[in-house]
């Protein structure tokens, strides 16, 4: 009798050991396998041991919010109030290094002119230097040398501009090019465009949620797209050939692109 007890209870703990030593990990049971909190909903027997099933349960709401998305436009004018200028000459001879000098030193009279017509030291740089041989008609052999030279000057009251320009002229310059007239501090303008572009978001999204019979809450989502270059909305700048050009600035007009998303209720 001794024996039979003594075997019993070794099978019965060989079992014990081989459901304990088990290397799988259930899920829930804190393995890699597991996929989130668990939920009991049994149990076993009569032994009074608890035992569960593991479920993944569902996460809450991503927290994306019901909106309306549009996108508002909008533009601002202002008056150009800087013209810029290029101002070249040409200059031929018969070596490189001569036609060279003489460019150099016709520059030189055309930058000292648009000083004393009042544009300032910073407001003036060198755009181009270029050399290039002239030929023969057949192409065949080099006659002669050209050289160009150009000075970029920006004018910041265009009320001068005129004198600039013949001044310039005055002093030799051949080659006359602009004016290219902007605004020299866009920002305020930009500024407003966006105003203007956010308002119209606005209104279309009003109108949607009017027609949708919803209530319109505030933006959560504002993107800017890429604002507009100034642009003239008339050119009525003409160069003229007499003294004293006339430089009529016109008006500039810029632009914003905002996408807007309104929450709804």
């Amino acid at each position: 009798m001794k024996v039979s007890l003594f075997g019993v209870i070794a099978v019965i703990a060989v079992l014990a050991a081989g459901c304990g030593g088990d290397g799988n990990v259930g899920p829930g049971q804190g393995g890699s396998g597991d996929l989130g909190d668990t939920v009991a909903i049994g149990q076993v027997g009569d032994t009074g041991g608890a035992s569960s099933i593991s479920y993944p349960t569902i996460s809450e709401s991503s927290g994306v919010l019901p909106g309306i998305t549009v996108t508002g436009s909008g533009s601002a004018k202002a008056v150009p109030d800087v013209a810029d200028w290029s101002f070249g000459v040409q200059s031929d001879a018969g070596t490189a290094s001569e036609a060279l000098s003489e460019a150099a030193k016709a520059t030189r009279k055309i930058v000292a002119a648009l000083r004393d017509a009042g544009v300032a030291k910073e407001d003036l740089r060198t755009e181009q230097v270029s050399l290039y041989p002239r030929t023969s008609n057949d192409g065949l052999s080099v006659i002669g040398y050209s050289a160009s030279s150009s000075v970029h000057a920006t004018v910041r009251e265009l009320g001068k501009a005129g004198a600039v320009v013949d001044a310039a002229v005055s002093a030799g310059a051949n080659q006359v090019s602009g004016p290219t007239l902007r605004v020299s501090d866009n920002r305020t303008q930009y500024r407003a465009a966006a105003d203007a572009a956010m308002d119209d978001a606005r209104t279309r999204a009003q109108a949607l949620a009017d027609k949708a019979g919803v209530t319109l809450g505030a933006p959560v989502a504002i993107v800017e797209n890429n604002g507009g270059y100034p642009m003239p909305v008339y050119d009525s700048v003409r160069a003229a050939a007499e003294s004293t050009v006339p430089i009529e600035p016109g008006v500039d007009e810029i632009s914003a692109t905002l996408t807007v998303t309104f929450v709804i209720s």
